[in-house]
């Protein structure tokens, strides 16, 4: 009793806290139960009869499926290799910036993409990619060459998402970056300067192992969603042409569960996307608390 008098309002800011997270994140847990049902609406969750693991068989059997797996996987792993970087990369050349106007007028042209919806972003993009009247096809006619349809083809649909991905988050992706490159201790870099370390020495030796923690966790969390695309940037950057390489898990939930109503089906698969979401959660946060001895992790 002692404890809860003491820090009372601490505990009470922390109900707030705990009372959105049960309502609105553990409460809706129990409506996955239909994955596991032929779930109609007019019967209700609890009404509807149970299937077991039909639509899980279902899901695997379909020949669709390892296409939009293959799409999902290989988009993923893209973002990974070239997306995740990127902040890392602008955060420690913007604090090697000794002007600090320059330094806030880069930080603040970066962040502004960010708010910018993949609504308006994607227009943009098809029509700056455009053979007839975009940017890109007048700056390839000024070399000499020819315009190309770069939405009409199937094989530039991954990089122009990759890309997109890059210039419209990588501001706003470095800032917590950026606050974990000012946190370093300065005396740091400045006994690296006394000793003679160049900035090249300085970034490798002290700014990338100082902020590895943070990077370590970003990382482990961005593992989560790696079954996960950005359906907002898909569903406007996708066409019927592209649909070979651009449809993913998400377009196809969206297309089969809310154009055609099959809940539990598309309640499977979200399901099935969780799971593989926790395994890759921990299996990295292991190998990350493995590899750095217990000192970074999430848990």
């Amino acid at each position: 009793m002692k404890t809860i008098k003491k820090n009372g309002e601490l505990l009470l800011l922390f109900l707030f806290a705990f009372a959105f997270f049960f309502v609105f994140k553990y409460g809706p847990l129990y409506g996955v139960v239909i994955a596991f049902k032929d779930f109609r609406v007019i019967d209700g969750i609890w009404g509807s009869p149970w299937v077991g693991f039909h639509h899980f068989q279902e899901l695997f059997q379909n020949g669709d499926f390892y296409r939009l797996l293959k799409n999902t996987l290989l988009l993923n792993l893209y973002q990974l290799i070239f997306s995740f970087p990127a902040p890392i990369i602008l955060a420690i050349l913007l604090n090697e910036v000794r002007s600090r106007y320059f330094q806030r007028f880069i930080q603040t042209t970066m962040y502004l993409p960010h708010f910018v919806s993949w609504v308006i972003m994607s227009g943009l993009i098809i029509y700056f990619l455009s053979p007839t009247s975009g940017v890109v096809g007048e700056i390839v006619k000024w070399f000499g060459g020819e315009p190309v349809f770069f939405m009409g083809k199937k094989e530039y649909f991954r990089p122009i998402v990759v890309i997109s991905s890059i210039l419209k988050d990588i501001g706003w992706g470095s800032i917590i970056y950026f606050a974990a490159l000012a946190a370093i201790n300065p005396e740091l870099n400045e006994s690296a300067v006394i000793d003679g370390a160049n900035r090249w020495q300085r970034i490798i030796r002290i700014n990338i192992p100082s902020i590895m923690p943070t990077i370590a966790i970003m990382f482990i969390l961005s593992l989560g969603g790696f079954l996960s695309a950005n359906f907002e940037q898909i569903i406007n950057l996708l066409n019927p042409v592209n649909y070979e390489t651009g449809d993913v898990i998400d377009t196809y939930v969206y297309r089969v569960g809310l154009q055609q109503f099959q809940y539990s089906y598309t309640a499977a698969i979200g399901l099935f996307k969780s799971l593989v979401g926790l395994v890759l959660i921990l299996g990295a946060n292991f190998t990350v608390r493995k590899l750095s001895r217990g000192e970074s992790g999430l848990w």
